[in-house]
């Protein structure tokens, strides 16, 4: 399966441009997760994708992020507030948000994520994702 990702921009992108970056993968990941299409969610990440969801168990790679996603019910939201990004390298990022998972029948989990965007092929495409549940 080729890259989906994100396109990625110029290397000499400004914070400005970090923040864009991470917005617009965090969108399409929210969109897909709304939209119930775990191999849409799983395109935005990397082949070798390290994923920590809710579940006991990490994983790797993109059968296990749809596998996560396909057992997530229909309607359910994520909203998410990032808090801080940071370049690593020209082709690294890294951000830290807020997420609140919302449910058709009101429940919320809110959750701290971390994420690791690597560009690839063109696409900025998440390497890493770890979710923490906020107690």
């Amino acid at each position: 399966m080729e890259p989906s990702g994100i396109e990625a921009p110029e290397a000499n992108a400004s914070d400005t441009g970090t923040l864009g970056i991470v917005n617009a993968v965090f969108a399409a990941w929210a969109n897909g997760i709304r939209d119930h299409r775990p191999e849409e969610v799983a395109s935005l990440f990397t082949e070798d994708a390290i994923f920590q969801g809710l579940d006991r168990s990490h994983g790797i790679g993109r059968p296990v992020v749809t596998a996560y996603y396909e057992k997530q019910p229909a309607g359910l939201r994520a909203d998410y507030r990032i808090l801080e990004h940071r370049r690593l390298s020209v082709d690294v990022l890294v951000a830290y948000a807020d997420v609140d998972f919302s449910f058709l029948d009101g429940r919320v989990i809110p959750v701290h994520l971390t994420v690791v965007l690597q560009r690839a092929g063109g696409s900025w495409l998440i390497s890493h994702y770890h979710v923490s549940k906020i107690q």
